[in-house]
């Protein structure tokens, strides 16, 4: 199989991960060790984080860090993982459509087969009033996406996101309805997947998925119902943001805490071996 059937095949497979009722996990990596640790625990696919990513490198999460070193990261991981990767684009790098076309343009050269768009950015807060894209524009961006992967005939999965509940955007009265119009309208212009982070409450999840019909991706975490829950309830995909990424971090603090209160080391038990991590990126 060449590499553009591979990519082709796997971006096939992505896409019926969120048909047929089992959900999918995704706890989202940041580099090409933690890719590989999701890979060896049995994920289906690998989604990244942009803030987990741009948190590696130095950078605050809201598009500070560049599309080139982004992606460049997404290329080593699906250089280096058997598996789908799908990646965090933020909006996609740039306020036009034909921005978008180029970040899903690259990401495709990077060897990923999907991408997780989002409807709010940094620098919209310049214009003051609500944080979220302009609709007119967000399905500018998705039609631009898609176009580009026609183009080069791989079949992208697009995630595309919405923030209303996440950002509280608007009247809380008014959110359900102000979500359900933009994930409808991202749908009709070509999402494969809608993601609406920021909403735990598990009837208004059931009633949105009921409303769109289509499948929806929930954020998981403390707060959120169960993954078996979120099943039962029609969820397609559960995905983990940066919290695996600043859990790690959690972790790092520990031991760093730890060793300058009481000099121990127990918060390094469970890690892999040195010989167990060289064996797995060889």
């Amino acid at each position: 199989m060449s590499e553009f059937e591979s990519q082709v095949a796997k971006a096939n497979a992505f896409r019926a991960m969120h048909h047929g009722g089992k959900i999918l996990i995704l706890p989202n990596a940041w580099d090409v060790a933690s890719a590989r640790i999701f890979e060896q625990a049995g994920v289906r696919a690998i989604a990244t984080t942009s803030a987990g990513v741009a948190f590696s490198l130095g950078y605050p999460d809201g598009e500070r860090i560049s599309r080139g070193e982004m992606l460049a990261i997404v290329a080593r991981i699906a250089e280096k993982v058997a598996l789908p990767v799908t990646a965090d684009v933020e909006s996609g790098y740039g306020g036009r459509p034909e921005d978008a076309a180029e970040t899903a343009r690259e990401l495709i050269e990077a060897g990923a087969v999907g991408l997780n768009l989002e409807d709010v950015s940094a620098r919209n807060g310049d214009r003051g009033g609500t944080p979220l894209t302009e609709l007119s524009l967000q399905i500018e961006k998705i039609s631009a996406i898609r176009q580009v992967a026609a183009k080069l005939k791989i079949p992208l999965v697009v995630n595309a996101r919405t923030d209303v509940y996440l950002l509280q955007v608007g009247e809380a009265k008014n959110r359900f309805a102000e979500t359900v119009r933009r994930l409808a309208a991202f749908r009709d212009a070509g999402a494969d997947c809608l993601f609406l982070p920021g909403l735990h409450d598990a009837p208004t999840i059931r009633r949105l998925v009921a409303e769109l019909c289509f499948p929806v991706n929930i954020l998981g975490g403390p707060g959120a119902p169960p993954i078996r829950e979120l099943e039962k309830i029609g969820v397609a995909r559960v995905s983990l943001g940066s919290a695996p990424m600043r859990a790690t971090l959690g972790l790092a603090r520990r031991i760093a805490e730890e060793l300058a209160t009481t000099g121990t080391y127990q918060a390094l038990e469970g890690a892999p071996t040195h010989s167990e991590m060289n064996a797995m990126l060889a």
